[in-house]
Order: structure tokens, then C-alpha cells, then sequence
């Protein structure tokens, strides 16, 4: 997927409910801090750089370094390490269910930030280093 360069404020402003909106204006403030760029969208993804991926399999495509997608039901953080490279630190983090790769959380304010900041400092360092043998990643924005 590339960026589509639609308007960040617009979709923030078209989330639902409320609290996804003002969930999504804090995430887009943490992850813009922790990555230095700027917010991008990438259909309903908010991304933060970008990366190509490529798995052994020959699947490969692009994506953000980080992202997150503001949805109806709970906001979505993807992680490419997975989740389990950041289980004590969910252990810690608050409210919040998971899928292998994503990170799904209901509201922020229920959470500890702090606990969020180092899982996505810590997923960025993977990326920024390249994945492993069971993904490759290069850094390309």
C-alpha cells in the first residue's frame, strides 16, 4: 500500500465515536515525536514514514514505520515485531486486547502512556534495524 495522501485532520475528524477522535490527535502528537515525520494516511491507516517489507515467502509491499487506524469499535496500533516481542510491557500498559500484529485499545486515558511510548520506541528500533529472517524491512521515508 502507498500513501494516499488524504487529509489527516479529516479523517481524525470523521472518527467515531468521540473518543476515537481524541485518541487519534494523541497518537498522531506520540508517534509523530517518537518517529521525527510527519503524519501521512495510508487509506484509513495514519502513518508515520515509511518502509518495504518482504517475507520469505515473497510477500512484500509497503507500510508506514508506525500507524494506527482510529476504528468504530477500538483504535488499532500496529506493530510489526508482533505483540509478543512486547509482553511484559503489555503486561503494564492498561486495558488493551491484541492480535498478532496489532495492538487494540478502547481509551488512552485508561492506559499508562508512558508503557505505550517504550513498546512504540521499541518496535521502531526493530524496524529501523531491519526485521529479521522472517521479515526484511528497509526504511525508504
Amino acid at each position: 500500500m502507498k500513501p494516499t495522501g488524504d487529509d489527516v485532520a479529516g479523517l481524525i475528524a470523521r472518527s467515531t465515536p468521540a473518543v476515537r477522535r481524541r485518541d487519534a490527535e494523541t497518537l498522531t502528537a506520540l508517534m509523530q515525536e517518537i518517529t521525527g515525520r510527519d503524519p501521512q494516511t495510508w487509506g484509513t491507516i495514519i502513518g508515520f514514514g515509511s518502509c518495504h517489507y518482504r517475507y520469505p515467502t515473497g510477500t512484500e509491499g509497503d507500510s508506514g514505520l508506525l500507524g494506527f487506524a482510529p476504528r468504530k469499535t477500538a483504535t488499532t496500533i500496529y506493530l510489526f515485531d508482533g505483540v509478543d516481542a512486547h509482553s511484559e510491557a503489555l503486561e503494564k500498559l492498561g486495558p488493551h486486547t491484541t492480535g498478532v500484529g496489532c495492538l487494540y485499545i478502547k481509551d488512552l486515558e485508561k492506559i499508562d502512556l508512558d508503557v505505550l511510548r517504550g513498546i512504540l520506541e521499541r518496535s521502531l528500533a526493530w524496524v529501523e534495524a531491519g526485521g529479521t529472517d522472517q521479515v526484511q524491512l528497509t526504511v525508504t521515508g
